[in-house]
């Protein structure tokens, strides 16, 4: 019972809603087949042959977020967790999950490390002002 004599019930609060626990949308996974390719800055992105997310029994309503996130345009693991505000570890397994089930597909910028060094491309610009 709380203060006013009513019983209250701690899997709900009156601003959110019903509390669902992270592990809880994961069944208890804290990672996933593909959670090595998942850091913050890969891009997700719907396959072309995904129709309706919804239509999918097997999917929780954050899969299909995600589904529907990624087909309005590809979006980063980081913003992903940031639309649907929830922890990045929770993301990266729900990803996992749509990744292992081909309704998306994750894409990774190149490395730093693999990018033109800044002096060649100054070169390349210079050569280019110079004709």
């Amino acid at each position: 019972m709380n203060a006013d004599g009513q019983g209250s019930s701690h899997w709900f609060d009156d601003e959110a809603g019903p509390v669902v626990r992270p592990y809880a949308m994961t069944r208890g996974r804290t990672t996933s087949p593909a959670q090595h390719r998942l850091d913050l800055i890969a891009v997700v992105v719907t396959e072309p042959h995904v129709e309706d997310p919804e239509e999918d029994s097997t999917l929780s309503p954050e899969h299909v977020d995600i589904v529907g996130l990624c087909r309005e345009a590809p979006q980063s693991v980081a913003e992903l967790a940031a639309e649907l505000d929830l922890p990045v570890g929770v993301v990266r397994v729900l990803i996992g999950d749509l990744v292992d089930g081909e309704l998306v597909h994750v894409t990774r910028p190149v490395p730093p490390a693999e990018l033109p060094d800044e002096s060649i491309l100054r070169d390349v610009i210079n050569g280019l002002r110079a004709l």
